[in-house]
């Protein structure tokens, strides 16, 4: 029988949608959609977009960024790129391309808008949300606050959602700044993880 999915994947991998833009970059690449999901997940990333490694590799995570991301989690590599229990959904599939200063393009809205609602309505059965940067903020808790401050305010989404910083190396003296973030919220996010890849309840 074919997955719930199965019919979406390929439509994703398959959007040109904006190729224009993307020729238009700096970087001047095609679209290379990165699709990281299948409907058993019990465990929701859901990121900014990848990064050019991510482009080349079409493996999400699979830089510097997700090395630390993976740590935050307290995942291994086999248990991270787990499809069964891990769906990677990014806010746009396609590495958007540098600006002229060489700086990461933030995700073209028009992905969230064709794909997000449909691909979290097959994502029926996460228990757990990670959702990593300002855009994920927004659109999954509707929030305009500042990073900083929706993830200070992390216990106010429940068990079951964490807000988070990206992982990326821009953000080291952040992490320093905020020395609660690695007291507080990650061994509650390493907990909250590890139960749900354990099939256990949450508490009461």
């Amino acid at each position: 029988m074919n997955s719930p999915t199965s019919d979406l994947e390929p439509q994703i991998a398959a959007c040109r949608l904006c190729a224009p833009r993307f020729a238009a970059t700096a970087t001047g690449h095609d679209p290379r959609p990165v699709v990281w999901f299948r409907p058993e997940a019990r465990i929701l990333i859901a990121g900014q977009a990848p990064g050019m490694r991510v482009h080349q590799s079409g493996r999400p995570f699979h830089d510097p960024s997700g090395d630390r991301l993976r740590d935050w989690l307290g995942l291994s590599l086999d248990e991270f790129y787990d499809q069964s229990r891990v769906a990677i959904v990014p806010m746009a599939f396609c590495f958007p391309g540098y600006d002229a200063k060489g700086a990461d393009l933030p995700p073209p809205p028009i992905c969230a808008r064709t794909w997000h609602a449909e691909v979290m309505a097959r994502l029926a059965k996460v228990r757990l949300r990670v959702l990593v940067g300002g855009h994920a903020h927004r659109w999954h808790l509707g929030t305009r606050t500042p990073v900083s401050q929706t993830v200070a305010n992390w216990r106010e989404h429940g068990p079951g959602v964490f807000p988070l910083p990206h992982p990326s190396w821009r953000n080291t003296a952040w992490l320093r700044k905020n020395p609660w973030f690695d007291a507080e919220v990650l061994p509650a996010l390493r907990a909250a993880v590890r139960r749900v890849m354990n099939d256990q309840p949450d508490p009461a």
